[in-house]
């Protein structure tokens, strides 16, 4: 049963001022707790603050009190349900926060929104689902990456999309070789590699030249980035696969990067090892909308 709702939202007071208001109070008016972080309080506040210059009056709006405004990363211990209004990088911060621990209900306010395919007509119909239990859950592997220097682990994270290792620039290629469960799969000589969920398959990894995955297929992708050999070719294994990645020396900065958000800058030795997540990240998504008719109306695919 949904009790307590948490709010975070794309740092733009024009977007999140006009939207956070009205949805606060329709939480608070539906008997619910509610949460949110000091970034979207300031955009709401900012927005309110404008709006009241200009017709030249005091601020007002919809705000949480005082104890219910909490950073971040405390938001999905304290709450039921995470509402992301935004675009797929508000998402993919928020999916490495929870860790599947709450699930997600990702609002569209940028402009792509391929993860974030919930539109602002159809939110309150699906919170009205959502309070009634009968809202549809689509759970996605998430990724977990280390970094391991003289065989000690020095970075953890977690992607919903990809890990990636990429040069510092774009003069030279580099040399990576690529272990699958402990095995030598081959030496990928080229400007990176991407390690992807099959959610990221619609992102770097498209563009790189993988495949489209569907979401719910246990498999992970290597597409290398610009290989120098034309036979590298994209790579589908199963995602209970241990992906271990060293690459060879070289002048120029090596680089982990997850969901094109955190990055980890690589020394000589060290190894980069990958595997599938203990938690899956929960989406709550509309009834009606199939994962094919969001790629033909966001990617346009099978259009000519």
């Amino acid at each position: 049963m949904i009790r307590s709702v948490g709010i975070i939202s794309k740092p733009r007071p024009d977007e999140a001022g006009k939207v956070v208001p009205q949805l606060l109070k329709w939480l608070e008016d539906h008997g619910l707790e509610v949460f949110c972080d000091p970034e979207t309080v300031t955009c709401v506040t900012s927005a309110t603050a404008v709006a009241a210059g200009a017709k030249g009056g005091e601020p007002t709006g919809c705000l949480p009190a005082a104890n219910r405004i909490l950073p971040r990363e405390q938001l999905p211990g304290q709450v039921d349900l995470l509402i992301v209004l935004g675009g797929d990088g508000t998402l993919l911060a928020a999916a490495r926060l929870t860790e599947g621990s709450v699930p997600i209900l990702p609002v569209n306010l940028g402009g792509l929104g391929f993860l974030t395919s919930v539109t602002l007509e159809e939110l309150y119909p699906i919170l009205e689902q959502v309070l009634e239990g009968r809202h549809r859950i689509s759970e996605r592997v998430l990724l977990e990456a280390e970094v391991l220097r003289e065989g000690k682990v020095v970075e953890r994270q977690r992607a919903l999309n990809d890990a990636v290792l990429n040069k510092g620039t774009l003069a030279r290629m580099i040399d990576v070789d690529l272990h699958i469960d402990r095995t030598y799969v081959c030496r990928y000589r080229a400007d990176g590699l991407i390690i992807s969920t099959p959610t990221g398959s619609t992102a770097y990894s498209l563009a790189a030249g993988g495949p489209i995955v569907y979401p719910l297929v246990e498999a992970f992708l290597i597409t290398p980035i610009c290989p120098h050999m034309l036979t590298n070719r994209p790579l589908v294994i199963p995602n209970t696969s241990e992906i271990e990645v060293e690459f060879q020396a070289g002048e120029e900065p090596v680089y982990l990067t997850l969901d094109g958000q955190v990055g980890v800058e690589l020394r000589y030795g060290d190894r980069v090892a990958a595997r599938k997540a203990g938690t899956k990240l929960r989406l709550v998504r509309p009834q009606r909308k199939t994962y094919f008719e969001i790629l033909r109306n966001k990617l346009k695919w099978g259009e000519r």
